[in-house]
Formats: C-alpha cells, structure tokens, sequence
C-alpha cells in the first residue's frame, strides 16, 4: 500500500538529506504525526530561522547571527594567536576542548584540484589581512590530516613565511587522513598540546599543486 501523496513529498524530501533512508525518512514523517502540532511547527520555524538568520561573520567566516561572531567580539580571548580551520564544524569541534583561546579563520573549504578546488577559492587575502594588520604572533593550522588539509595547510604557510609571524600544525593525536570535526576531544586535545613549528619547511615544498600526486 501506497501512502498518500503528502507522506510521499515529504518523504522524498527528506531522503536528500545526508545519511536519511527511506525508512528513516519515514520515521520522521511518523513522529510528526504522532506528536503535538506545536512540536513540529517549532521544528519548521527552526528550519527556516537558520536559513533566514545565520550568516558568515565578516572577520573570521565563522557561523554567526550578527554581522560579526561571539569569538571576535570575546574582548577575553586573545587576540594575538589565530587558528585556521577548515569550516565551522572544525571550529566548533576545537571550542568544545576548551584547548585553544584565541581567534579563528575558516577557509570554508580546502584544496581539492580532483574537485576543481584550488588556492584561489580560499580567499586568503583575508587571512593575510588579520595577520598583518591585527598584530598575530601565531597562526595555528588545523585543517584536516587527509590529502586536502595537508595541501591546503602548505600553501598557508607558504602564504605566511614571508610575514615573519610564527607558523604551528596542529600534529600528534590526529590521525592521517582524519577530520578534525569527528576527532574526539581528548585527541583535539593532544593535537593542540603538540603542535610543532613548521616554519622551517623548505620552500620547494610548499606548492600545493607540484606536490599533489
């Protein structure tokens, strides 16, 4: 038996989302059903509050409801030593160690040349910006330990070497080919604690594209 046209627009709609089945899909139409109306009316204003209201902070890109985040506005962090991260998921993975106490910059992506992702989709004028006019001591890389976030990682500090301002990877504790949002919190933890000064990389190594296999 087929269920009536509503169920199955619903359904369908909600099989797009990443890791929902069709049976999963029709668990949620059921708990919609079966739960008061004002339940399901506070999850669509949900929906529709977050894509309305939420936005990329102006400094660091990170998620926010103003016009710049909570972190850059946290006049209590310090606002000499700077993290690079991926995305805000990262971020928000980083925040949850209680490890790191300064400011943030997402990239909002990563180097991927198989996906047509290069060095000029990262917009790192930005970066280059904070550090120079902000007055950054140090910039910690933290993007992923997979090939994207190595690749990414070497093209900032090739970026950065000029700048003099100091340069550390996040290292020990973080797998390769891992990613910093599902990292535990004591591996983040350990990541923080040891990461190492990579300034001192050789520059024929730092272009991202020569050495992409």
């Amino acid at each position: 038996m087929s269920y009536p046209r509503v169920i199955e627009n619903l359904i369908e709609r909600l099989m797009k989302l990443p890791g929902i089945g069709r049976r999963s899909a029709e668990r949620i139409v059921f708990w919609m059903l079966n739960n008061p109306r004002e339940d399901v009316f506070k999850l669509s204003e949900g929906i529709v509050d977050l894509k309305e209201n939420l936005r990329f902070c102006r400094i660091c890109n990170n998620f926010a409801e103003q016009d710049v985040c909570t972190i850059c506005t946290d006049t209590n962090r310090d606002q000499h030593t700077i993290c690079v991260v991926e995305n805000p998921k990262d971020a928000a993975a980083i925040e949850k160690t209680g490890m790191f106490k300064g400011q943030y910059h997402v990239l909002l992506g990563s180097i991927a040349p198989a996906e047509g992702r290069g060095p000029d989709d990262l917009h790192l004028d930005k970066l280059i910006r904070r550090v120079t006019e902000d007055g950054m001591q140090e910039v910690v890389i933290a993007t992923d330990a997979d090939m994207e976030g190595e690749l990414t990682s070497l093209h900032v500090i090739k970026i950065l070497k000029p700048l003099g301002v100091k340069v550390s990877r996040i290292g020990i504790g973080l797998p390769a080919g891992g990613a910093v949002e599902f990292a535990d919190m004591s591996t983040l933890a350990m990541s923080f604690k040891s990461r190492r000064d990579v300034m001192d990389i050789p520059a024929k190594t730092l272009d991202p594209i020569a050495n992409c296999p």
